[in-house]
């Protein structure tokens, strides 16, 4: 079964219309407008999809994490048990989120900037002078990452000269943010996927969790799974993804508080 998660500011709602004072059989209202109570955003966490447990994704070039000057790099990955480009089986929930054509792929995130999804196994991307954080992991066609202990990489790469500390490490609790991204449409605006990637840890309800708060409602998320969200307006939407210790305390690491815009369009 699908489990609901409420925001707090849905909570507040209700609660405030419970507690509105009745009118007096005799009292006469002139003119009353009917004013449409705003969407409750809800969260739900589904478990319909393949669960690619054998999928393998290893970092073959460049073999060196440190690379002598900026420029294109030539990135080759190696893919085990997944195929890249085929169409991922939609069951239950998932039939209804946005789907890329061009099929699985590879989410490719350089210093926590929003993904890049690329097709094919080998492909080129611009590296600027500095240290850089990488992480890559398979992704399912609508975008819900490939969650086991083989199916990404993460790495630190110094181009030319070594710059600012980004405060990440890979070998502590770190929390990746996927999705939502960019822009939806249409029949895509009413289920939007919140998904997310977890480096050395785990979820739950005493110890760490992922606090998402989405137009200024907040849900606290107790699974690493994939999640969608319902109930939200057209126009610009902020999504923010933070990963907290037991005490409700921000785990240090330069990927585990984010926040993105994503525009939601008739």
């Amino acid at each position: 079964m699908n489990a609901k998660i409420w925001g707090t500011s849905a909570v507040a709602l209700l609660i405030a219309i419970s507690c509105q004072p009745k009118k007096a059989e005799n009292d006469v209202t002139v003119e009353e407008t009917e004013i449409a109570a705003p969407a409750e955003i809800s969260i739900e966490k589904f478990t319909d999809s393949p669960g690619y447990s054998t999928s393998t994704l290893t970092l073959k070039s460049p073999s060196s994490t440190t690379l002598s000057k900026a420029g294109e790099v030539d990135f080759k990955f190696e893919v085990g048990d997944y195929e890249l480009g085929a169409q991922t089986e939609k069951n239950g929930m998932a039939a209804n989120l946005a789907n890329s054509g061009d099929g699985q792929h590879i989410h490719f995130i350089l210093d926590n900037m929003p993904y890049s999804a690329h097709y094919e196994s080998e492909f080129k991307r611009e590296m600027p002078e500095g240290t850089h954080y990488l992480v890559a992991f398979l992704s399912r066609s609508y975008h819900e990452s490939v969650k086991n202990e083989k199916s990404f990489i993460a790495k630190k790469m110094v181009v030319g000269k070594e710059g600012d500390d980004k405060n990440v490490d890979f070998a502590k609790p770190t929390m990746i943010y996927s999705r939502p991204k960019g822009e939806y449409s249409g029949k895509d605006t009413e289920n939007l996927l919140l998904d997310f990637f977890l480096l050395n840890t785990t979820l739950s309800e005493d110890g760490n969790k992922v606090r998402a708060t989405i137009n200024g409602n907040e849900f606290m998320l107790t699974e690493w799974a994939p999640y969608v969200i319902k109930g939200l307006p057209k126009g610009e939407v902020t999504v923010k993804l933070e990963l907290l210790d037991s005490a409700g305390k921000l785990i240090p690491g330069g990927f585990n508080e984010v926040s993105r815009t994503v525009t939601l369009k008739d």
